[in-house]
Protein backbone atom coordinates (compact mmCIF):
# COMPACT_ATOMS: atom_id res chain seq x y z
CA UNK A 1 0.00 0.00 0.00
CA UNK A 2 1.81 3.20 -1.10
CA UNK A 3 0.82 6.67 0.38
CA UNK A 4 0.82 8.06 -3.24
CA UNK A 5 0.81 6.28 -6.72
CA UNK A 6 1.90 8.76 -9.93
CA UNK A 7 0.88 8.41 -13.05
CA UNK A 8 3.41 9.91 -15.76
CA UNK A 9 6.64 10.91 -15.64
CA UNK A 10 6.62 14.13 -17.84
CA UNK A 11 7.28 17.39 -15.70
CA UNK A 12 4.07 17.35 -13.67
CA UNK A 13 4.56 14.18 -12.20
CA UNK A 14 8.14 13.85 -11.68
CA UNK A 15 7.82 17.34 -9.72
CA UNK A 16 4.82 15.77 -7.34
CA UNK A 17 7.77 12.15 -7.07
CA UNK A 18 10.53 14.79 -5.65
CA UNK A 19 8.36 16.58 -3.61
CA UNK A 20 6.39 13.44 -2.59
CA UNK A 21 9.84 11.88 -1.96
CA UNK A 22 11.44 14.84 0.48
CA UNK A 23 7.86 14.95 2.49
CA UNK A 24 8.52 11.03 3.41
CA UNK A 25 5.85 9.62 1.42
CA UNK A 26 6.01 6.15 0.46
CA UNK A 27 5.33 7.09 -3.33
CA UNK A 28 5.57 5.18 -6.65
CA UNK A 29 5.60 6.67 -10.02
CA UNK A 30 4.44 4.97 -12.99
CA UNK A 31 5.46 5.66 -16.58
CA UNK A 32 4.35 4.09 -19.79
CA UNK A 33 7.70 5.36 -22.11
CA UNK A 34 11.18 4.54 -21.20
CA UNK A 35 13.05 7.92 -20.77
CA UNK A 36 14.52 9.80 -22.55
CA UNK A 37 12.02 9.80 -24.64
CA UNK A 38 10.62 12.10 -27.46
CA UNK A 39 8.07 15.12 -26.42
CA UNK A 40 6.35 17.61 -28.60
CA UNK A 41 6.80 21.05 -27.61
CA UNK A 42 7.89 24.57 -28.50
CA UNK A 43 10.48 24.05 -25.33
CA UNK A 44 9.45 27.51 -23.84
CA UNK A 45 9.99 27.79 -20.20
CA UNK A 46 9.41 31.04 -18.09
CA UNK A 47 11.14 32.66 -15.32
CA UNK A 48 8.22 31.42 -12.77
CA UNK A 49 8.71 27.87 -13.90
CA UNK A 50 12.50 28.03 -13.35
CA UNK A 51 11.37 29.75 -10.03
CA UNK A 52 9.49 26.69 -8.81
CA UNK A 53 12.30 24.06 -9.68
CA UNK A 54 14.31 23.79 -5.80
CA UNK A 55 17.69 23.52 -8.25
CA UNK A 56 19.06 25.02 -10.75
CA UNK A 57 19.69 23.42 -14.37
CA UNK A 58 23.02 22.09 -15.47
CA UNK A 59 24.10 23.79 -18.45
CA UNK A 60 23.41 20.86 -21.22
CA UNK A 61 19.89 21.31 -20.35
CA UNK A 62 19.65 25.05 -20.98
CA UNK A 63 19.44 25.18 -24.74
CA UNK A 64 19.23 29.41 -25.48
CA UNK A 65 18.30 31.93 -23.18
CA UNK A 66 15.56 34.78 -24.48
CA UNK A 67 15.51 38.06 -23.84
CA UNK A 68 13.53 39.10 -26.71
CA UNK A 69 9.83 38.31 -28.44
CA UNK A 70 8.88 39.52 -31.93
CA UNK A 71 5.71 39.48 -32.59
CA UNK A 72 4.25 39.31 -36.10
CA UNK A 73 0.79 40.44 -37.45
CA UNK A 74 0.09 40.38 -41.52
CA UNK A 75 2.46 42.62 -43.12
CA UNK A 76 3.87 44.21 -39.39
CA UNK A 77 5.85 43.51 -36.67
CA UNK A 78 6.60 44.58 -33.36
CA UNK A 79 9.68 43.20 -31.30
CA UNK A 80 10.62 44.42 -27.46
CA UNK A 81 13.29 43.47 -25.25
CA UNK A 82 14.44 42.92 -21.79
CA UNK A 83 17.48 42.94 -19.29
CA UNK A 84 17.90 38.94 -17.87
CA UNK A 85 15.91 36.17 -19.65
CA UNK A 86 12.73 36.19 -20.17
CA UNK A 87 12.52 32.64 -20.80
CA UNK A 88 15.08 29.25 -21.41
CA UNK A 89 14.81 26.93 -24.12
CA UNK A 90 15.03 23.58 -23.47
CA UNK A 91 14.58 20.03 -24.73
CA UNK A 92 11.74 18.27 -23.66
CA UNK A 93 13.51 14.78 -24.43
CA UNK A 94 16.45 16.46 -22.26
CA UNK A 95 14.42 18.18 -19.60
CA UNK A 96 12.14 15.55 -18.84
CA UNK A 97 14.65 13.17 -18.31
CA UNK A 98 16.42 15.52 -15.98
CA UNK A 99 13.36 15.90 -13.73
CA UNK A 100 12.92 12.23 -13.64
CA UNK A 101 15.89 11.51 -12.22
CA UNK A 102 15.53 14.74 -9.76
CA UNK A 103 12.26 12.91 -8.75
CA UNK A 104 14.44 9.50 -8.26
CA UNK A 105 17.13 11.00 -5.61
CA UNK A 106 14.40 11.59 -3.27
CA UNK A 107 14.05 7.29 -2.83
CA UNK A 108 10.75 7.09 -4.48
CA UNK A 109 10.20 3.77 -6.96
CA UNK A 110 10.15 4.24 -10.27
CA UNK A 111 8.06 2.17 -13.20
CA UNK A 112 9.19 3.04 -16.74
CA UNK A 113 7.67 1.11 -19.34
CA UNK A 114 4.59 0.42 -17.13
CA UNK A 115 1.16 1.95 -18.85
CA UNK A 116 -1.19 2.16 -16.17
CA UNK A 117 -4.63 0.96 -17.64
CA UNK A 118 -7.43 1.83 -15.35
CA UNK A 119 -7.85 3.54 -11.68
CA UNK A 120 -10.65 2.04 -9.65
CA UNK A 121 -11.66 4.07 -6.63
CA UNK A 122 -12.35 2.52 -3.44
CA UNK A 123 -13.57 4.01 -0.04
CA UNK A 124 -10.17 3.73 1.74
CA UNK A 125 -7.90 3.25 -1.50
CA UNK A 126 -7.43 3.10 -5.23
CA UNK A 127 -6.79 0.20 -6.88
CA UNK A 128 -3.79 0.72 -10.12
CA UNK A 129 -3.95 -1.53 -12.61
CA UNK A 130 -1.31 -1.79 -15.13
CA UNK A 131 0.51 -3.66 -18.35
CA UNK A 132 2.26 -5.42 -15.74
CA UNK A 133 0.98 -5.41 -11.99
CA UNK A 134 -1.55 -4.00 -10.00
CA UNK A 135 -0.95 -1.64 -7.21
CA UNK A 136 -2.35 -0.23 -4.68
CA UNK A 137 -2.74 3.78 -3.08
CA UNK A 138 -4.01 6.00 -0.59
CA UNK A 139 -4.32 8.55 -3.34
CA UNK A 140 -3.66 8.57 -6.94
CA UNK A 141 -2.17 11.74 -9.34
CA UNK A 142 -3.00 11.34 -12.83
CA UNK A 143 -0.22 13.41 -14.34
CA UNK A 144 -0.69 11.88 -17.20
CA UNK A 145 -0.86 14.80 -20.27
CA UNK A 146 -3.13 16.09 -22.42
CA UNK A 147 -3.54 12.81 -24.59
CA UNK A 148 -4.26 10.51 -22.03
CA UNK A 149 -7.61 9.22 -20.97
CA UNK A 150 -7.34 8.69 -17.25
CA UNK A 151 -8.34 12.00 -16.65
CA UNK A 152 -11.83 11.31 -17.29
CA UNK A 153 -12.31 9.44 -13.89
CA UNK A 154 -12.38 13.10 -12.43
CA UNK A 155 -13.22 15.48 -15.17
CA UNK A 156 -15.85 15.25 -18.11
CA UNK A 157 -14.41 15.87 -21.73
CA UNK A 158 -13.22 19.31 -23.38
CA UNK A 159 -15.79 20.61 -25.64
CA UNK A 160 -13.67 21.36 -29.21
CA UNK A 161 -13.75 25.22 -28.50
CA UNK A 162 -12.03 24.14 -25.03
CA UNK A 163 -8.47 22.68 -26.47
CA UNK A 164 -6.11 23.65 -29.01
CA UNK A 165 -4.70 21.24 -31.79
CA UNK A 166 -0.70 21.83 -32.17
CA UNK A 167 1.87 21.00 -34.57
CA UNK A 168 5.36 20.90 -34.30
CA UNK A 169 8.50 20.37 -36.11
CA UNK A 170 12.24 20.38 -35.58
CA UNK A 171 14.28 21.92 -38.01
CA UNK A 172 17.98 21.31 -38.06
CA UNK A 173 20.47 24.09 -38.68
CA UNK A 174 24.26 25.49 -38.10
CA UNK A 175 23.75 27.00 -34.38
CA UNK A 176 25.69 30.01 -35.68
CA UNK A 177 22.65 30.76 -38.73
CA UNK A 178 20.76 29.89 -35.84
CA UNK A 179 21.59 33.01 -33.77
CA UNK A 180 22.41 34.97 -36.42
CA UNK A 181 18.47 34.59 -37.38
CA UNK A 182 16.95 34.80 -33.92
CA UNK A 183 19.26 35.67 -31.55
CA UNK A 184 18.04 35.05 -28.28
CA UNK A 185 13.99 35.67 -29.67
CA UNK A 186 11.30 34.02 -29.72
CA UNK A 187 9.01 34.90 -33.15
CA UNK A 188 5.54 34.88 -32.84
CA UNK A 189 3.02 35.26 -36.23
CA UNK A 190 -0.60 35.87 -35.34
CA UNK A 191 -3.84 35.52 -37.79
CA UNK A 192 -2.01 31.77 -38.95
CA UNK A 193 -5.79 30.01 -37.52
CA UNK A 194 -8.07 31.52 -35.41
CA UNK A 195 -7.69 31.57 -31.68
CA UNK A 196 -4.09 30.56 -31.81
CA UNK A 197 -0.41 31.66 -33.55
CA UNK A 198 2.33 30.08 -35.19
CA UNK A 199 5.99 29.84 -33.67
CA UNK A 200 9.98 29.83 -34.65
CA UNK A 201 11.96 29.41 -31.23
CA UNK A 202 16.05 28.86 -32.12
CA UNK A 203 16.70 26.02 -30.36
CA UNK A 204 20.58 24.72 -30.32
CA UNK A 205 21.24 23.34 -33.94
CA UNK A 206 17.42 23.40 -34.62
CA UNK A 207 13.94 25.80 -34.71
CA UNK A 208 11.12 24.42 -33.29
CA UNK A 209 8.20 25.25 -35.71
CA UNK A 210 4.96 25.17 -35.04
CA UNK A 211 1.61 26.34 -35.11
CA UNK A 212 -1.39 26.11 -32.74
CA UNK A 213 -5.68 26.96 -32.97
CA UNK A 214 -8.68 26.21 -31.45
CA UNK A 215 -9.88 22.26 -32.45
CA UNK A 216 -13.30 23.59 -33.21
CA UNK A 217 -12.18 26.73 -35.83
CA UNK A 218 -8.67 24.82 -36.94
CA UNK A 219 -9.48 23.30 -40.43
CA UNK A 220 -6.53 21.54 -42.50
CA UNK A 221 -3.93 22.02 -39.62
CA UNK A 222 -1.31 20.38 -42.17
CA UNK A 223 -2.13 22.45 -44.45
CA UNK A 224 -1.76 25.54 -42.26
CA UNK A 225 1.67 24.05 -41.05
CA UNK A 226 3.37 22.89 -44.28
CA UNK A 227 2.03 26.83 -45.46
CA UNK A 228 3.52 28.84 -42.34
CA UNK A 229 6.98 26.53 -42.79
CA UNK A 230 7.04 27.38 -46.73
CA UNK A 231 6.15 31.36 -45.65
CA UNK A 232 9.51 31.27 -43.62
CA UNK A 233 11.84 29.80 -46.25
CA UNK A 234 11.63 26.09 -44.19
CA UNK A 235 11.57 23.83 -47.36
CA UNK A 236 11.94 20.40 -47.05
CA UNK A 237 10.47 16.95 -45.53
CA UNK A 238 10.39 17.44 -42.38
CA UNK A 239 8.41 15.27 -40.02
CA UNK A 240 5.62 16.82 -38.09
CA UNK A 241 4.00 16.16 -34.65
CA UNK A 242 0.98 16.99 -33.15
CA UNK A 243 -0.51 17.34 -30.05
CA UNK A 244 -3.42 18.60 -27.66
CA UNK A 245 -3.24 21.59 -25.74
CA UNK A 246 -6.25 22.43 -23.42
CA UNK A 247 -7.38 25.43 -23.41
CA UNK A 248 -6.50 26.80 -19.05
CA UNK A 249 -8.33 29.25 -17.21
CA UNK A 250 -11.31 27.08 -17.98
CA UNK A 251 -13.00 25.83 -14.55
CA UNK A 252 -12.54 21.99 -14.21
CA UNK A 253 -13.18 19.34 -11.95
CA UNK A 254 -9.71 18.18 -10.45
CA UNK A 255 -10.44 16.02 -7.59
CA UNK A 256 -12.61 13.29 -6.43
CA UNK A 257 -11.95 11.77 -2.97
CA UNK A 258 -8.48 9.97 -3.88
CA UNK A 259 -7.88 11.03 -7.01
CA UNK A 260 -6.39 13.72 -8.24
CA UNK A 261 -5.14 15.90 -11.84
CA UNK A 262 -1.93 17.99 -12.53
CA UNK A 263 -0.35 19.38 -15.58
CA UNK A 264 -2.46 19.36 -18.43
CA UNK A 265 -4.65 16.41 -17.25
CA UNK A 266 -6.06 19.11 -15.36
CA UNK A 267 -6.05 21.96 -18.09
CA UNK A 268 -3.52 23.93 -16.63
CA UNK A 269 -2.26 25.73 -19.13
CA UNK A 270 -1.90 29.38 -20.15
CA UNK A 271 -4.74 30.14 -22.18
CA UNK A 272 -2.97 33.16 -24.81
CA UNK A 273 0.28 31.79 -25.01
CA UNK A 274 -0.55 27.96 -24.62
CA UNK A 275 2.40 27.24 -22.00
CA UNK A 276 2.15 24.32 -19.66
CA UNK A 277 4.74 23.52 -18.05
CA UNK A 278 5.29 25.87 -15.35
CA UNK A 279 1.90 25.05 -14.20
CA UNK A 280 2.40 21.51 -14.63
CA UNK A 281 5.83 21.52 -12.49
CA UNK A 282 3.86 23.92 -9.43
CA UNK A 283 0.31 21.72 -9.78
CA UNK A 284 2.12 18.53 -9.15
CA UNK A 285 4.22 19.69 -6.41
CA UNK A 286 0.99 21.59 -4.96
CA UNK A 287 -0.88 18.17 -5.04
CA UNK A 288 2.12 15.88 -3.39
CA UNK A 289 2.12 18.94 -0.40
CA UNK A 290 -1.25 18.46 0.44
CA UNK A 291 -1.28 15.04 0.21
CA UNK A 292 1.78 14.64 2.67
CA UNK A 293 -0.61 17.13 4.70
CA UNK A 294 -3.36 14.19 5.07
CA UNK A 295 -0.98 11.47 5.49
CA UNK A 296 1.82 13.03 8.13
CA UNK A 297 -0.60 14.74 10.26
CA UNK A 298 -4.00 12.86 10.42
CA UNK A 299 -6.10 15.49 7.80
CA UNK A 300 -9.91 14.25 7.35
CA UNK A 301 -10.17 12.74 3.99
CA UNK A 302 -11.88 16.08 2.83
CA UNK A 303 -8.99 18.29 3.21
CA UNK A 304 -7.31 17.14 -0.29
CA UNK A 305 -10.15 19.74 -1.30
CA UNK A 306 -7.52 22.05 -0.35
CA UNK A 307 -5.39 21.01 -3.36
CA UNK A 308 -8.17 22.96 -5.55
CA UNK A 309 -7.85 26.20 -3.77
CA UNK A 310 -4.11 26.30 -3.34
CA UNK A 311 -4.05 26.05 -6.99
CA UNK A 312 -6.34 28.83 -7.93
CA UNK A 313 -4.94 30.92 -5.68
CA UNK A 314 -0.99 30.24 -6.82
CA UNK A 315 -2.21 30.21 -10.68
CA UNK A 316 -5.78 29.79 -11.73
CA UNK A 317 -6.79 33.29 -10.98
CA UNK A 318 -3.97 33.83 -13.37
CA UNK A 319 -5.18 31.36 -16.05
CA UNK A 320 -8.65 33.07 -15.89
CA UNK A 321 -7.14 36.05 -17.30
CA UNK A 322 -5.07 34.69 -19.74
CA UNK A 323 -8.16 33.17 -21.37
CA UNK A 324 -9.93 36.69 -20.56
CA UNK A 325 -7.29 38.22 -22.90
CA UNK A 326 -7.31 35.09 -25.36
CA UNK A 327 -11.13 35.90 -25.76
CA UNK A 328 -10.45 39.53 -26.59
CA UNK A 329 -7.88 39.34 -28.82
CA UNK A 330 -9.38 36.60 -31.04
CA UNK A 331 -12.77 37.63 -31.29
CA UNK A 332 -11.64 40.76 -33.09
CA UNK A 333 -8.31 39.63 -34.68
CA UNK A 334 -8.20 42.31 -37.18
CA UNK A 335 -7.82 45.23 -34.85
CA UNK A 336 -6.72 43.36 -32.08
CA UNK A 337 -3.31 42.62 -33.50
CA UNK A 338 -3.33 45.32 -35.75
CA UNK A 339 -3.29 47.85 -32.85
CA UNK A 340 -0.30 45.09 -31.23
CA UNK A 341 2.41 45.54 -33.49
CA UNK A 342 1.43 49.32 -34.43
CA UNK A 343 2.05 49.98 -30.64
CA UNK A 344 5.12 48.81 -29.36
CA UNK A 345 3.71 49.66 -25.52
CA UNK A 346 1.51 47.02 -25.87
CA UNK A 347 3.86 44.34 -26.06
CA UNK A 348 6.48 46.10 -23.56
CA UNK A 349 3.46 46.15 -21.41
CA UNK A 350 2.62 42.66 -21.53
CA UNK A 351 6.67 41.47 -20.89
CA UNK A 352 6.52 44.27 -18.02
CA UNK A 353 3.09 42.64 -16.51
CA UNK A 354 2.57 39.19 -17.56
CA UNK A 355 5.76 37.77 -18.14
CA UNK A 356 8.28 39.39 -15.61
CA UNK A 357 5.40 40.31 -12.32
CA UNK A 358 2.56 37.75 -13.53
CA UNK A 359 -0.20 40.11 -13.58
CA UNK A 360 -2.53 39.54 -15.73
CA UNK A 361 -5.36 40.75 -14.89
CA UNK A 362 -3.94 44.58 -14.26
CA UNK A 363 -2.67 43.92 -17.88
CA UNK A 364 -5.77 43.46 -19.29
CA UNK A 365 -7.72 45.80 -17.45
CA UNK A 366 -4.78 48.32 -18.41
CA UNK A 367 -5.60 46.69 -21.97
CA UNK A 368 -9.38 47.41 -22.63
CA UNK A 369 -9.01 50.91 -20.77
CA UNK A 370 -6.32 52.80 -22.52
CA UNK A 371 -6.79 50.75 -26.22
CA UNK A 372 -9.21 48.27 -27.16
CA UNK A 373 -12.24 50.44 -26.18
CA UNK A 374 -11.01 53.22 -28.17
CA UNK A 375 -10.69 50.67 -31.80
CA UNK A 376 -13.59 48.53 -31.16
CA UNK A 377 -15.79 48.86 -34.35
CA UNK A 378 -19.31 50.43 -33.77
CA UNK A 379 -22.41 48.21 -32.50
Amino acid sequence: MYDLIIVGGGPSGASAGRTAGKQGLSTLLLEKEHFPRYKSCGGALSSYGLSCLDFSLPEYVVERYISKVKIHFMDGFVEAEKEGNLALLISRTVFDYFLLEKAKETGIEVHTGEKVLDCIEGKDFVEVRTTANTYLGKFVLIAEGSDGSLKYKVRSKDKRTEYCLGLVSEITDEDEAIQSQCPGTLDIHFGIVQGGYGWIFPHAGYYSVGVMGIAQYFKNPKRVMLDFMEENSFTGNFPIRSHIIPVGGIARKTINSRLLLSGDAAGFVEAFSGEGMAYAIRSGQLAAETIADVMMYGRKLNYIQKYESRCRQEFGNYLASSLKLEKVMHRFPEISFKLAVSNREILEKYLDEVVINRNYKGYVQWLLLNFFWLNMPPK
